[in-house]
Formats: structure tokens, sequence, C-alpha cells
């Protein structure tokens, strides 16, 4: 490994200051930094001379981002592979838990599953790469669907209507669903308690790119024979872990406080 050029780490700290705050002056810099004012003053008007940042108008002295960063991150969400993405980073989940990982996407009221990852020990379970099973049976599902809005979850489910089911675990029910999804979207998982095979549990998370949307779910699943407390918190830090790492890949970064 080489050096790091001070430089160059001075100006990407000034960039990373506006992931809080949309609008900076070069004395807040100043300030939050602790860098010479003369130090900064060369920054800032090195990153707006090469678009890294824009002067506010009418406020000369006040700073935002530049047009340069949004195009750096167009290219890399065009670039982005999510099924890629999801196989690496569930490889690493389940090297950690020598669980069986799964990550899927959402097309109307099926979940698809993109990447699958199998633990060393034997597991019967009904899910494959490129399986479509009903997503109100499954953990990954169930984390997508919570992420809809009312009004299309009325579409999919409409009042009143029965749901097909996969074990006598399954929820029949619409009804039922979207009181269980407002939990889901409170507690941020979802849980499959052998609903869609009778001998497995699992725990999901949901993976967000870089606009915020919800365009996966991951979940670890295990033998109902090892599904305990004491396992049930361990999975769910390391699913939580692994869809924020995946997400992190896909450029999505967290609200600020």
């Amino acid at each position: 490994m080489g050096r790091t050029v001070p430089a160059a780490n001075r100006a990407f700290d000034i960039l990373e200051l506006f992931l809080q705050d949309p609008l900076l002056s070069a004395s807040d810099v100043f300030t939050r930094l602790g860098l010479p004012r003369t130090t900064v003053h060369e920054l800032l008007v090195t990153l707006v001379d090469r678009r890294y940042l824009v002067q506010v108008p009418g406020q000369p002295m006040r700073y935002r981002l530049g047009v340069r960063l949004f195009q750096l991150g167009s290219v890399f969400a065009e670039h982005v592979d999510l099924a890629r993405e999801a196989h690496r980073v569930a490889n690493d989940v389940a090297g950690a838990c020598d669980e069986t990982v799964h990550v899927a996407v959402l097309e109307g009221r099926d979940v698809i599953y993109i990447a699958r990852v199998e633990s060393t020990h034997p597991v019967r379970m009904v899910s494959a790469v490129g399986r479509r099973l009903p997503a109100h049976c499954t953990g990954v599902g169930k984390m997508l669907l919570s992420d809809l809005s009312p009004e299309t979850l009325d579409v999919l489910y409409p009042p009143n209507s029965p749901l097909a089911t996969m074990t006598r675990n399954s929820n029949s029910s619409a009804a039922r669903l979207k009181s269980a999804l407002r939990g889901v979207r409170q507690e941020g998982l979802a849980f499959d308690e052998s609903e869609s095979s009778e001998d497995v549990h699992c725990v999901a998370a949901g993976v967000r790119d870089h606009t915020g949307t919800m365009v996966a779910a991951m979940s670890i699943s295990v033998p109902t024979t090892r599904w305990n407390a004491e396992a049930r918190t361990n999975l769910t830090r390391l699913v939580r872990d692994g869809a924020g790492r995946l997400s992190e890949s896909l450029g999505y970064r967290l609200p600020a406080p």
C-alpha cells in the first residue's frame, strides 16, 4: 500500500461534509475540519473550478455540491450489477453463520430469487435462483411488500381476497397480511415462520439503492430445529448488517439523523 496524499484527503473531507448539510460556508468548513483558512480557501477554489462544488448564487461564500458528482454517481449506478453484488455479500453473510442466505426482488405478488448461497448443512427448501414464490409466504417477500404504499397493496391484494398458501402456517388473509406488514415496516425486519417450507424459519431485511428505493431483500434461513432465541438475535444482526452492506454497495446512504 502506498501512502495517502494529504491534500486529496482534505478535499474528500470537505466533500463528505455535504453528506450532512446541503449548503456550507467556508467558515463552516474551517470550523468543522480545523484546517487553516488559506488551505480551506484553496481547496474550495479548486473544487469549484473542477465543478465538484458550486457557489450559491447571491451567496458567494456558500457552497453546494456540483454537477460533476452527479455525473460520477450516474455512471456508478449504471454499472452496478444487483445480482453480482447480491451474491458477493450473501456469500460473506453465509460464511459468517453457515446458514443459507437468499436475496430476492419483487415482481407483482411474487418474489424472484436472484442469489442463494447454501449452508454446509443439508436443508430442504423450495427456493432456488430464478424461482418465483408468493411474496406473502416468505420473509423477503413480506419485507419488500412492506415498502409499498397502501394503495398499491390494495391493488395487489384486494380487501377480503383469499391468499394461496404453501404450508399450514401461511397467511391466507389479505387483511391479516396488511396488518402484519405494518409491524414489518416498523421493525425493519420480516420473518418466515415455516410459511414457505414446513421445517424452515428465516429472517429478512430490506436492501435499498442509491435513490433510497427498496429494490431487494436479504434473508437467512435455518431449519426449525436450529431456530431459537439466540439464533434469532444473532441472525437478525447478521442480516441487518448484510442488507446494509449490500445497500451501501448500491450507493445507498443512511439519512442524516
